[in-house]
């Protein structure tokens, strides 16, 4: 008998992150929903696990060393190891972020979340993921982090020097992992979900968060000679 996939979401107890973690469990798989605030990580889970899904809650902020090594310690009692994690967990930095006013609060909230965190989280994960056959790690990204539509004219959404720069960073984190990577079977890309409605853009956007969790599954399930270093929306490859 085979060993069942687990998968690790970050921010997964709503929106596109919750869609995420319900396309994996829908797959079969074994689905830690890590998210910090515990009322609605419960939540999640329940509404997992009624329709079907094997998920289990993992408490997780991962702006916080300590909770990060909690996490590791609970993957590895409930599933014994991890082959997919998705770094999906983000903030905005909220308020204005117009360069020349913004408060650098706000800069340092992004970064922390969006960058600082994803790194953590996958440091700390890399050592069970090494151990999979088939490890995947996959970054949620947004096209706002492509230099090339934000100097080309493309549409990259309001000024925002908190957000748009941090997940250009979080691009350049992808291709450096990707880079040390790359002699092994870890795969690593980066993921434009598309403008979707979620309560980071006071649900605005266009997209289902079904849809823009799209993405990410289609990105946790390469084959083994798949793509790394990559940025992909629906569509294919995202200019950097």
């Amino acid at each position: 008998m085979s060993k069942q996939t687990t998968a690790l979401v970050t921010g997964a107890n709503k929106g596109i992150g919750y869609e995420i973690a319900a396309g994996l469990g829908a797959l079969g798989w074994k689905v830690g929903v890590g998210a910090r605030n515990e009322e609605r990580r419960n939540t999640a889970v329940e509404q997992l696990r009624a329709a079907g899904a094997d998920a289990f809650g993992v408490p997780l902020d991962v702006t916080d060393d300590a909770s990060v090594i909690g996490a590791v310690s609970l993957i590895e009692e409930h599933a014994e190891g991890l082959d997919v994690l998705i770094n999906n967990a983000g903030v905005t930095g909220g308020g204005s972020q117009m360069p020349t006013t913004v408060d650098l609060a706000r800069v340092r909230a992004a970064v922390e979340t969006n960058v600082f965190g994803v790194i953590r989280v996958t440091n700390a994960m890399l050592p069970m993921l090494r151990r999979s056959a088939s490890p995947r790690i996959v970054n949620m990204s947004s096209s706002v982090g492509s230099m090339t539509l934000q100097t080309s004219g493309g549409e990259t959404g309001p000024i925002a020097v908190a957000y748009s720069p941090s997940k250009s960073y979080l691009n350049a984190v992808t291709v450096q992992y990707a880079k040390e990577l790359q002699d092994t079977d870890i795969l690593i890309n980066a993921a434009c979900p598309g403008f979707v409605a979620t309560d980071l853009n006071g649900f605005r956007g266009v997209r289902t968060p079904e849809q823009g969790a799209a993405i990410a599954v289609r990105l946790a399930t390469l084959p083994d000679d798949g793509p790394t270093g990559g940025f992909f929306d629906d569509a294919g490859m995202v200019a950097w």
